[in-house]
């Protein structure tokens, strides 16, 4: 039983003052004019948020999979809490950060939904007139979740399990919730620059890959990345699993962004299935040619990249060209991790050249190909049709995320190592965070023992602690 130090009390005393403060507050009535509905949306974004739901667990398989096994439960963890996490802040004050009344285009008026004020009877979102405003809003907080739970992959194996929470709080307010007001609000800098991001390519991965490179600069190289160690994933078939669930999951997160049962969602959908075969297959072709042998993970890595790389473009392409993107972004994603593991940045599970350069280049490629055939909601199509202005666009607004999520983050790092530190001890990092953050251990039987019928020395050491 460790000491308990006044810090361990402080999350307990806010999520209890936040628990009485909602005692306090009026019961607001619940869809008064139901009528301005239609059902089929309603059933439809339902199943579209309970999919993108299930793609944080899905992540924590894929990232908890190809980490050591002495680190699976940890990082499995540091995903799976901001489901509980994000979920308390969004209702509080994260809704009305994102889309409250929007401050000169720059950030939501805190107080608009605060503790979720008024909207189960609010009027329906502007842009989704046919949901419930507190169906939008359960939409949004499934994104809002996934988010800083990416981030993990790049600070895996070395960060402590309460300065990531704290992480996620503060990245969440300061980082994801202006990004989405700018890109999602009507009245936010980007939307009325004519930035185009259907699903969240520059929301979610952009904010977090750039956000991935800041924490791993901050907490510099794991002790076996500077001995050049090569470890083994833990469990492949977990990897196969998370992709598995993100994949499924991913289409409630694209075509359910078209926040209706309507012809966009089937096109999105489509757009989305044929980027991500695309881009595992090219990742291991890739491979192929360059005299490796195609694998399993390298299949998955390559789908998440094409998920990831046609979100920003879902419901803007054709299906033809979402294969093309799927096909590039994998190539490049291939080319950035084999050059990122050529220099001394630790980013662990390559979340920058995998979510951030994968958003990157589904941003800027969303400028080239969106089309106004597909979309009649654009008033202008992208640079492949003659228009360059759209393409220009993406690029401004690419520049101002990426500026912004890596210094924002990259001080919120710094800011959380002052207060606490973000790494553990080289003990601690030693033993695996599975035993020392969590007192915890994951023991597959087929990895027990080490083929003469004796636990390998790692485990041992693991054991005894």
């Amino acid at each position: 039983m460790k000491k308990v130090s006044i810090q361990d009390y402080l999350p307990f005393v806010f999520l209890t003052a936040l628990a009485v403060i909602g005692i306090f507050l009026p019961t607001m009535p619940t869809f008064a004019d139901a009528g301005k509905y239609n059902v089929a949306d309603i059933a439809w974004i339902l199943v579209a948020t309970s999919l993108v739901f299930l793609m944080t667990p899905g992540l924590s398989f894929f990232y908890g999979g190809m980490v050591n096994r002495k680190n699976v439960i940890s990082t499995m963890m540091q995903s799976f809490i901001a489901t509980g996490l994000i979920s308390v802040i969004w209702v509080v004050v994260g809704f009305s950060l994102a889309f409250g009344t929007s401050q000169n285009g720059l950030i939501g008026d805190p107080t608009t939904f605060f503790f979720f004020k008024g909207v189960a009877s609010g009027e329906p979102w502007s842009l989704g007139a046919t949901i419930p405003l507190l169906l939008f809003a359960l939409f949004q907080l499934k994104f809002a979740v996934i988010t800083p739970a990416l981030v993990v992959g790049a600070v895996a194996e070395r960060i402590r399990f309460t300065s990531y929470v704290l992480f996620m709080v503060l990245f969440s307010l300061l980082v994801y919730a202006p990004i989405a007001h700018w890109t999602w609000h009507p009245e936010g800098i980007l939307f009325k620059l004519g930035v185009l991001d259907f699903a969240g390519g520059t929301v979610v991965h952009i904010s977090a890959g750039c956000a991935a490179l800041a924490g791993a600069l901050v907490l510099k190289r794991r002790k076996a990345h500077i001995a050049k160690q090569e470890l083994q994933p833990a469990n492949i078939p977990f990897v196969l699993i998370g992709t598995g669930l993100l994949w499924f999951g991913w289409f409630g997160f694209n075509a359910g962004s078209s926040l209706g049962a309507n012809a966009l969602a089937v096109t999105a959908f489509a757009a989305t299935n044929t980027a991500t075969a695309a881009a595992g297959l090219s990742w291991i072709f890739f491979d192929v040619i360059r005299g490796r042998k195609p694998s399993v993970l390298g299949f998955c890595i390559g789908a998440v990249v094409g998920l990831v790389a046609i979100t920003p473009a879902a419901g803007y392409v054709g299906v033809p060209q979402s294969l093309f993107i799927g096909f590039v972004a994998a190539i490049i994603s291939n080319i950035v991790v084999h050059y990122k593991n050529k220099s001394s940045i630790d980013d662990t599970l390559d979340v920058f050249p995998c979510h951030g350069v994968g958003g990157m280049t589904g941003m800027l490629l969303t400028g080239v190909f969106a089309s106004a055939a597909v979309n009649p909601a654009l008033t202008e199509s992208g640079w492949a049709y003659g228009n360059f202005n759209l393409f220009k666009n993406q690029v401004l607004g690419l520049l101002l995320v990426v500026s912004y999520s890596f210094i924002v983050s990259w001080a919120i790092f710094k800011l959380i190592n002052f207060i606490h530190p973000l790494r553990v001890t080289e003990q601690e990092e030693e033993l695996g965070l599975d035993v020392t953050q969590h007192n915890e251990t994951y023991h597959p039987t087929n990895l027990s023992v080490n083929g003469h019928g004796a636990l390998a020395d790692e485990e041992v050491g693991v054991q005894q602690s």
